[in-house]
């Protein structure tokens, strides 16, 4: 798949280093020229609610990374809300327990923002998906914390490996879920100039 819009001539960067986000791009047949994780304070603010949160995480990321002009940014943040409970990435094995069995036998939901951006302007979305976990063992707690899928998460678990087994329900968007929503990023990228599906 080209690096370079067949159209445009524009290039894509990816401000992640989510190998997630590279192999969803993938889907819809992007593949990003240059991948340029930038470094931005995500601590949240004090009372700060999970939607805001993400939205104002996801911007900072695309305000912070460089690019000529000629380029496309797409910066995205993901953060698992338990009511108004922000649940970022664990610190260690003894968070991401606390996580799961906060979540347990609970719904909680999974908030993703996307932002691209193009010269001096930003486009931007969230979505909100619903899930369901189902009541976690202590067995099944351990087992997964021992497989270190948990590192790097938001709320301490991701659907697309062993945890999936939890999840039984979810109302919204499962690539979402998963750190990019492919909906909205691909209207995104469209609205930015970045034409998809072989567009003329």
């Amino acid at each position: 798949m080209s690096t370079v819009s067949p159209t445009s001539g524009l290039k894509l960067v990816l401000g992640s280093g989510s190998p997630r986000r590279l192999e969803l791009l993938a889907q819809i047949g992007v593949t990003p020229t240059d991948v340029r994780p930038p470094d931005v304070d995500e601590d949240p603010i004090k009372g700060e609610i999970p939607r805001e949160y993400v939205n104002r995480i996801a911007a900072s990321k695309a305000a912070a990374v460089t690019c000529a002009d000629d380029e496309i940014v797409l910066c995205a943040d993901t953060t698992v809300a338990l009511g108004r409970r922000i649940m970022g990435k664990p610190a260690d094995a003894a968070e991401a327990a606390e996580f799961l069995h906060a979540l347990s036998g609970r719904r909680h939901r999974v908030i993703t923002a996307v932002a691209v951006k193009r010269g001096e302007r930003i486009w931007q979305k969230d979505v909100v998906t619903t899930v369901s976990m189902k009541r976690l063992s202590n067995p099944e707690v351990n087992a997964y914390l021992a497989s270190n899928d948990w590192q790097g998460k938001a709320g301490g678990y991701a659907i697309q490996g062993p945890a999936g087994a939890f999840i039984p329900w979810i109302n919204g968007s499962f690539t979402g879920v998963v750190g990019l929503p492919l909906t909205e990023t691909a209207g995104l990228l469209t609205a930015a100039g970045y034409p998809l599906y072989g567009e003329k």
